[in-house]
């Protein structure tokens, strides 16, 4: 009996190409941003935003600019007529408006102050790193030049040549004079005047 072949139908695809299965998220594709309920902003601008409020508020116009209007709201609403009056004697509102001045310019100021202690922490980081290659060139210069001394102390310079020549000359001229000296006579001569080779 020959065994029953499976018909197209009742094939099941297996492997990496399977499609009957569910399909869960893939691997191989970013997911899909989410949603987010708080609006978003670039940090970096918000950080650029509060450092130049941060600057203003440090500076001694804003001083300036804020005595001129507490001091220009404190005498309308204590010398205009009552029915233009917006801020009555205990100055409740100036009072509100001041703090909340104040509680929004702490937040920016500490802002500002972080955002400037990561760029100091940045140049500070740089500035170790360019010591340390600074240091490491210095010290490689220094054996370079302590390895050009010792190789100088061993090469023949024209001072070191010059006296070397002089003390074989005079070495020269001593042995000449002393074998003058001992002889006191040419070589080929005999002590008595006549030659070697006179028969």
């Amino acid at each position: 009996m020959a065994p029953e072949r499976e018909t197209p139908r009742e094939r099941t695809v297996a492997g990496a190409t399977a499609t009957g299965r569910p399909r869960g998220p893939r691997l191989d594709q970013p997911r899909p941003p989410r949603r987010r309920v708080l609006p978003e902003w670039d940090p970096d601008a918000f950080g650029r935003l509060s450092e130049r409020i941060a600057r203003f508020i440090g500076t001694g116009r804003f001083l300036v600019w804020m005595t001129v209007v507490i001091i220009v709201w404190v005498v309308w609403n204590v010398s205009a007529p009552a029915s233009l009056r917006f801020d009555e004697y205990p100055f409740i509102f100036l009072t509100l408006a001041l703090s909340l001045q104040a509680s929004y310019a702490a937040p920016l100021i500490l802002l500002a102050q972080n955002r400037q202690d990561d760029r100091d922490r940045v140049n500070l980081e740089q500035d170790r790193k360019q010591n340390e290659r600074s240091i490491a060139d210095t010290e490689y210069l220094t054996r370079e030049i302590a390895a050009l001394r010792v190789g100088l102390g061993e090469v023949a310079t024209r001072d070191w040549i010059r006296s070397e020549l002089q003390d074989l000359v005079k070495e020269l001229e001593e042995r000449q004079n002393g074998h003058h000296a001992k002889a006191g006579v040419f070589p080929a001569e005999r002590p008595d005047g006549s030659d070697v080779r006179d028969h």
